[in-house]
């Protein structure tokens, strides 16, 4: 009964969504505000029963239900209990679930703790996510029912895919979801503010926590996932520009351009229409993501969903959501008043051409991204890869990172040039004595754009330093650490990416137990090849020493047969160093009990990752900063008043 109850929970949080958004319908067309007093239960209990739904399918899962038809198809009752959790969502109708659960609890918070917006805005902005809700509950009870039955049961499931059988899976694809449904509820407030006509700073500060919330767990998202395929794929790469990792990449340079743009909206009452568009923006390009997960027109290990009858459901939606926004846009924009007006050399401007060349940079991404689908439908195939987004997004994002680094040293408001341009005098000045060495030591061995990312980055990484001149760093506001330290990871990732891509060392090699490997200042002695068994697994294991000068120490990477479904991977072997990391893959044997060996050195490599956890540190400050602030506000307002 287990799995009539989630279907039983889901159809009541369908109908609740309904009710809700008729409330909304009905305290709009009456201007009845005091119905937003019912519908605040009822959002509330919607996000109830879609927990519960979620967390009875996770029980599922556990007990290794086969009589469910979604347990059959990806689990089985050998798998780590681990991966029979984190399974729950490695599948189309999981996933989707997982989808609508977060939207659920995310509309109940909204409802419960929201209390800064006017209550006609808050009415909209319940009523637009409650729209956003139906179309995903119809998808699911009517698409892609995760609790339908199989009869009879099969006497054990067929698992899951073994390159989905990491921890990551635990980490990666949540995060993602609960950034997702951060803009959602980002795009509900726009469409709420929109139809009460009230696009103000109360506005931005409410949509501010969200924004916030969704960029960090998608910079989170995408910086696990690209760490989990660098180490789980064994090709060595951290970036492979694959149709859905751009998915995941396209809402985040939305959300990035959006964050600033409600931030100034928030504090300095400017940039009202770009708020409202890169809501809607960021919103529809999540929704080209699950789209493009779900269609069926994509073959990759993200791709769950094969049915194009699946891709035709999530394409409606899409038209109907991003286009009825877009045509609210048209309607209402005229009556967004004009926010305040700045400068042409002031911080807003910088903020603008961020903007600009975030949406620049989204439309490259995007275009490489589904011009070879839409070839493929005409018959020819055509083939977009790194090349192409290399060269061309390349330059601008490097553009991007100096108006980054120029935009905090620039007043609000106004400013004068040659006072910009003695700001900038120290960071120029590191930017090119790293240009000096970087050539000195380097010449001929790195290209053109790995050496202006590091000169860029060196630059980046001092100016983003510069809001914490002559202050006193105990009293500094969190918000302006939070910019500091995300700006910093900006500079580090992209010095990582630089490193990588100038100075990583490859070797492929085929060795014999006994011989030794030598490549980029390391030794590799190939000790012994030996038989393992996991808990639904078996692999070859090549036991190497490896050393540069030292003491040696043990890799062992391996080579896995699952057998539920059958399937060889890869398991990479990481030793990480200060200065980079050695990656070691072991293939298959050849004639003379010689067996392959990818080898990589790659300098720095790590730092990639780092600058993402600090990006992501430094929207975490800047979000309790900006909330702590408003607290305070609000306290000695009562204070007074009392």
């Amino acid at each position: 009964m287990i799995a009539e109850a989630g279907l039983i929970a889901l159809w009541l949080a369908a109908s609740l969504a309904l009710l809700q958004l008729f409330l909304a319908f009905a305290g709009l067309k009456g201007g009845k505000v005091e119905l937003l007093a019912a519908m605040r239960p009822v959002a509330v209990a919607q996000g109830v029963l879609t927990a519960l739904a979620f967390a009875l399918l996770i029980t599922l899962f556990l007990r290794s239900d086969m009589s469910v038809l979604l347990v059959a198809m990806n689990s089985h009752s050998a798998k780590p209990w681990l991966y029979k959790f984190a399974g729950t969502w490695g599948n189309h109708e999981g996933s989707m679930l997982l989808w609508v659960a977060v939207m659920g609890v995310a509309g109940g918070a909204v409802a419960l703790f929201e209390r800064a917006l006017r209550r006609d805005t808050h009415m909209a902005t319940l009523g637009a996510q409650a729209a956003i809700s139906l179309g995903f509950y119809a998808f699911l009870l009517f698409s892609s029912n995760p609790f339908a039955r199989v009869d009879p049961p099969p006497p054990d499931g067929q698992g899951l895919n073994p390159l989905l059988q990491d921890p990551g899976l635990a980490f990666h694809p949540p995060t993602l979801y609960l950034g997702y449904v951060g803009l959602s509820v980002a795009f509900s407030f726009a469409v709420g503010a929109l139809l009460t006509r009230a696009v103000d700073a109360a506005f931005a500060r409410a949509m501010r926590p969200w924004v916030l919330g969704a960029w960090i767990l998608l910079t989170l998202g995408i910086t696990a996932g690209s760490y989990w395929a660098y180490y789980e794929l064994g090709w060595g790469g951290w970036w492979f520009w694959d149709p859905v990792e751009n998915a995941s990449l396209m809402p985040w340079l939305a959300a990035t351009a959006l964050l600033h743009s409600v931030t100034v909206l928030a504090t300095r009452d400017g940039l009202r229409a770009w708020t409202i568009m890169l809501a809607v923006v960021a919103f529809s390009m999540s929704m080209v993501g699950t789209f493009l997960v779900r269609s069926g027109i994509l073959t990759s290990v993200h791709a769950f969903a094969v049915d194009p009858e699946r891709g035709s459901f999530i394409l409606a939606l899409l038209a109907v959501y991003i286009g009825g926004a877009l045509a609210l846009f048209g309607w209402r924009i005229g009556s967004v008043r004009e926010g305040a007006p700045f400068e042409l050399v002031s911080r807003e401007t910088l903020l603008v051409v961020n903007n600009l060349l975030l949406s620049v940079i989204l439309g490259i991404v995007l275009i490489g991204t589904l011009y070879p689908l839409m070839t493929e439908a005409f018959g020819h195939k055509v083939s977009v890869g790194a090349p192409y987004f290399d060269r061309i997004a390349g330059p601008i994002a490097l553009t991007l990172m100096i108006a980054m680094a120029v935009g905090p040293l620039t007043r609000w408001r106004r400013d004068r040039l040659p006072a910009v341009g003695r700001r900038l005098v120290i960071p120029a000045t590191g930017g090119a004595m790293a240009a000096v060495f970087i050539a000195a030591v380097a010449w001929g061995r790195i290209g053109p754009l790995p050496f202006f990312g590091l000169t860029v980055a060196i630059g980046v990484g001092i100016a983003s330093l510069a809001p914490l001149w002559k202050r006193k760093l105990l009293r500094t506001p969190l918000f302006t650490w939070g910019m500091v330290i995300a700006h910093l990871g900006c500079a580090v990732s992209l010095a990582g990416m630089a490193c990588d891509s100038a100075f990583t060392v490859e070797k492929l090699v085929a060795a014999r137990p006994g011989e030794a490997i030598r490549t980029a200042g390391w030794t590799l002695r190939f000790v012994k090849i030996m038989p393992l068994a996991g808990d639904n697994w078996t692999a070859l294991q090549a036991d190497m020493a490896v050393d540069r000068g030292g003491r040696a120490v043990m890799m062992r990477p391996q080579s896995r047969f699952f057998t539920s479904p059958p399937t060889t991977t890869s398991e990479a072997a990481l030793l990480t160093q200060w200065d980079g990391q050695l990656y070691v893959v072991l293939g298959e044997e050849v004639e003379g009990g010689r067996w392959q060996l990818r080898i990589w050195w790659k300098p720095f490599v790590t730092l990639i990752w780092f600058g993402g956890v600090l990006i992501a540190l430094g929207g975490a400050l800047a979000l309790v900063g900006h909330e702590r602030r408003g607290w305070l506000v609000k306290w000695r307002s009562r204070r007074a008043v009392a």
